[in-house]
């Protein structure tokens, strides 16, 4: 065991290691005159179908006469990344006017092929030197008189490449509709396929090559925008603040009035009535093996949230640093499970629990197991779509180690250390034979409109920082500014709790002492909400279409919300039972 598990955590280290450099191909980026770049061509697809991506040479291109795969890390795989070596030969500050790449007559079915792909706005990608571009293959000609418009597929590629001394700085890539050969009609056609290369120097220095990538998220009007939805979130934040200090001042006051004249009328009981339910506000709640799971397992997600925050803060996920965050996805997500089995087991067995070896394997199955079957679902989606989505076989077997050798021993461990943990449960008051009957509540006190009351003003706090991770995840925007969405970060959380812990107060002051399973539900109902929220954006915000990118979105967004309802659930309790035994502590308890 103790084998397994050291080779578990050396195989996540290596991953670890590696996270940071993903996407280097090793070399220190310094070139002499005349040496070869390294040119890598990635993949092809629909410019607004982000998931749906083919291989470069899906489409007919001029090829290598032994096209080699460069190799790839985990997180490139994951990201659709498939490298392969371009035809293009972009040798270091040599200038090329224009040269020849291939010459081919293109056959029927391969003019129909590209001109599908030109229809549907197909873009390509392509590294030199680790740095990202990309062109279109072509474009419609829609002005013509006759014949309803042409479809032309350009020819001819132009580069623009600025270097400082001996580094490459940045790469652009021109394409000129004047140079295009029409595909419009089902025929065979001789294309001669070429390209052309003009180097410029620069003062640029090479640590800040990447720096153009991230210019478009923190350029003045949008840092405008997000500062904005900071002010408001932060607004929000203090008036709970304020409304919650008032409640708990005014709960002390009357304690402390109750006290000191111990012949005070009961009239006032509906408005102090949490006092009256203190031998069932403890009263643990059913399906305990569930309820300790979830917590166990928003733990966990809280736990990867905030370490992926810090390596983003640090400068690990730098634009087209290529698989760095699914890569650390993985691995963060493998090396926390043992807080998932601790706290799972631990909570547990405070709660009188038996079968904790049965919670455990809940507490394991719970996220992974739906994420799993979406993955198992969607991967046949892009196996029979031929995308680059699809995983190979050998980075399955990866993931499958990864999960046998690193997630399941330490959380096996973390539940032997939570078994061996003795804690009990702290109630300040003791728990009655038999629980009181809770009287009848309007509709409005219901657990649904409670989740919808809950969910709104946390998801207020987050949603226009949404819109610009959707349109990174799910377009081509890129997001940098990763300090912002800490702090939204922490706003969410503190709205969440805040608003779980009013929510809680209302319902014990009207008897209702249930407040266990409500707190989890009315915390995690955000996830809702922004589940609702990637309704919204598919439809009226994004221009995605087809059953593969459809599937994709709402396949893993699904995944996230759960993992979202998972951790501000977790939130929302952990923030009620604070505040309950706070307040019962305050009272003589009979």
């Amino acid at each position: 065991m103790v084998r397994m598990e050291a080779a578990g955590a050396a195989l996540a280290v290596a991953l670890l290691a590696c996270m940071v450099g993903a996407g280097a191909d090793g070399s220190d980026h310094r070139y002499k005159e005349g040496d070869r770049v390294p040119l890598y061509a990635n993949k092809v697809g629909p410019f607004h179908n982000p998931s749906e991506t083919y291989r470069y040479y899906d489409l007919p291109f001029c090829a290598p006469e032994h096209p080699k795969d460069k190799r790839e890390a985990l997180g490139e795989v994951l990201n659709g990344d498939r490298l392969v070596d371009a035809p293009y030969e972009l040798n270091f500050k040599e200038d090329t006017n224009s040269k020849t790449l291939c010459k081919k007559t293109l056959s029927k079915e391969q003019v129909a092929k590209l001109r599908d792909a030109v229809a549907k706005d197909y873009y390509f990608q392509v590294y030199y030197d680790d740095l990202p571009l990309w062109g279109f293959l072509g474009k419609l000609d829609r002005n013509k008189e006759h014949g309803g418009g042409k479809c032309l597929l350009f020819k001819h590629i132009h580069f623009d490449i600025m270097y400082n001394n001996d580094r490459v700085i940045e790469i652009n890539v021109q394409t000129d509709p004047n140079v295009a050969v029409d595909i419009t009609e089902d025929k065979e056609v001789p294309v001669e396929f070429s390209y052309s290369v003009t180097w410029k120097k620069t003062d640029i220095p090479f640590e800040k090559r990447m720096e153009k990538y991230s210019k478009s998220s923190s350029m003045p009007q949008h840092l405008e925008i997000h500062w904005f939805s900071i002010i408001n979130s932060c607004v929000t934040v203090l008036l709970l603040t304020g409304f919650l200090a008032t409640i708990l001042m005014r709960v002390l006051k009357n304690d402390f009035i109750k006290y000191s004249h111990e012949d005070e009328s009961l009239e006032d009981q509906e408005e102090t009535g949490w006092k009256y339910i203190h031998g069932d506000v403890f009263r643990f709640p059913q399906q305990k093996s569930l309820f300790a799971a979830i917590i166990g397992s928003g733990s966990q997600l809280l736990a990867l949230a905030i370490f992926i925050f810090l390596l983003a803060i640090v400068g690990v996920f730098y634009p087209y640093n290529r698989g760095a965050l699914f890569t650390a996805l993985v691995v963060i997500y493998a090396l926390t499970s043992g807080i998932a089995g601790y706290t799972a087991t631990s909570f547990y067995l405070q709660l009188e629990g038996t079968n904790w070896v049965r919670n455990l394997i809940l507490t394991g199955c719970l996220f992974c197991g739906p994420l799993f079957l979406t993955f198992s679902f969607l991967n046949t989606v892009a196996i029979a779509y031929s995308a680059t989505a699809a995983l190979p076989f050998g980075t399955i077997i990866v993931i499958i180690l990864i999960w046998a050798l690193v997630t399941s021993p330490l959380l096996v461990l973390g539940g032997i250390a939570g078994k061996n943990s003795n804690t009990e449960f702290q109630a300040p008051c003791r728990t009655t034979k038999y629980p009181r009957e809770i009287p009848q509540m309007p509709w409005y006190r219901s657990t649904i409109p409670q989740m919808a009351m809950a969910g709104f003003l946390p998801f207020s706090a987050i949603y226009i920082e949404l819109y610009y991770i959707f349109a990174s995840i799910w377009g081509h925007k890129i997001y940098t500014i990763y300090s912002i969405l800490f702090i939204v970060f922490i706003i969410l959380i503190i709205v969440t709790a805040f608003v779980t812990v009013a929510l809680t107060y209302f319902q014990l002051a009207v008897e209702d002492h249930k407040w266990w399973w409500r707190s989890v539900l009315c915390g995690g109902s955000t996830g809702i909400f922004i589940f609702f929220y990637c309704i919204y954006y598919y439809h009226a915000r994004s221009d995605m279409s087809g059953f593969m990118q459809t599937s994709f979105f709402f396949g893993y967004m699904t995944c996230v919300c759960y993992g979202f309802f998972l951790m501000l659930g977790t939130v929302g309790f952990r923030a009620s039972l604070l505040f309950v035994r706070h307040i019962y502590r305050s009272i003589k308890c009979e």
